[in-house]
């Protein structure tokens, strides 16, 4: 993720974190729109995670943390790894109501917990995001110590989520395409959202589509790297002990995420 620094700077032990930080969560509501929806009128995984990072920017900004604030000090939030499990589908205009709020930190990265919630209040999908800051050059750096006002009482130290996965067999489905420009955010890089759409596509090349509506099931991804616009990538996917192993790289073999997607 770095190019300067320790080996792995996500290592490093923790600070101590603030007392005295306030209990705060927001929830916000949210419809399945009508181009968020899939062929077979169920919602994009990856729309999930569009959504729970739409709330932990606004979350920020009543803080006083807006993008300005960022860009003034140069420094920027980046997506390091996220769990995201799906327990009930969501339609096409469906309501639905997200929550976010911090419950880990370390010295360098903090843990969002987002709920979606149905208008009954049933849950839908339950998501962990391992957010990572770092300068604009994309080096880890250490969180300031007025974020943790953002984390309540219950809020602890955590380990940062990985994706294991060996080598992909000979014969994992591989697919090459281009980075366009639609896929990416204002920071000129894809969208961490948008990775997942490229992990489904994958799955239904393999023929595996039917898991990606089936219930209760879980994706694990980790981000090694970004890609940019007009980029070719190799991605591939393979059956790995019950589930599903996902791999992209660029053409030059860099990676760029591990993925995993299980039925629970």
């Amino acid at each position: 993720m770095s190019e300067t620094g320790p080996a792995d700077p996500l290592s490093d032990a923790p600070s101590d974190p603030p007392s005295n930080r306030p209990t705060y969560r927001i929830v916000r509501p949210f419809r399945v729109r009508f181009e968020e929806s899939t062929a077979g009128d169920t919602i994009r995984a990856a729309i999930y995670l569009a959504w729970t990072a739409d709330v932990a920017w606004q979350h920020s900004t009543l803080f006083g943390f807006g993008r300005d604030w960022y860009q003034a000090r140069g420094l920027f939030w980046l997506v390091r790894a996220v769990q995201l499990d799906v327990f009930a589908p969501s339609l096409t205009y469906d309501d639905r109501f997200v929550s976010t709020r911090v419950s880990g930190w370390r010295r360098i990265a903090v843990r969002r917990e987002s709920e979606v919630r149905s208008g009954s209040g049933e849950l839908v999908a339950r998501l962990e995001f391992d957010w990572v800051m770092t300068n604009l050059r994309g080096v880890p750096t250490r969180v300031p110590d007025e974020f943790y006002r953002f984390a309540d009482d219950s809020a602890a130290t955590f380990d940062m989520r990985r994706v294991a996965l060996p080598e992909a067999p000979p014969d994992a489905v591989e697919r090459r395409f281009h980075v366009h420009r639609r896929d990416l955010d204002p920071m000129g890089h894809v969208n961490n959202s948008v990775y997942l759409d490229y992990f489904e596509e994958a799955l239904e090349a393999a023929g595996q589509g039917q898991r990606l509506n089936a219930t209760p099931r879980r994706y694990v991804l980790e981000f090694a790297s970004s890609a940019a616009r007009d980029e070719t990538l190799v991605d591939r996917a393979w059956p790995l002990g019950g589930g599903w192993a996902y791999r992209l790289t660029g053409e030059d073999g860099r990676e760029i995420l591990r993925a995993q997607l299980d039925l629970l």
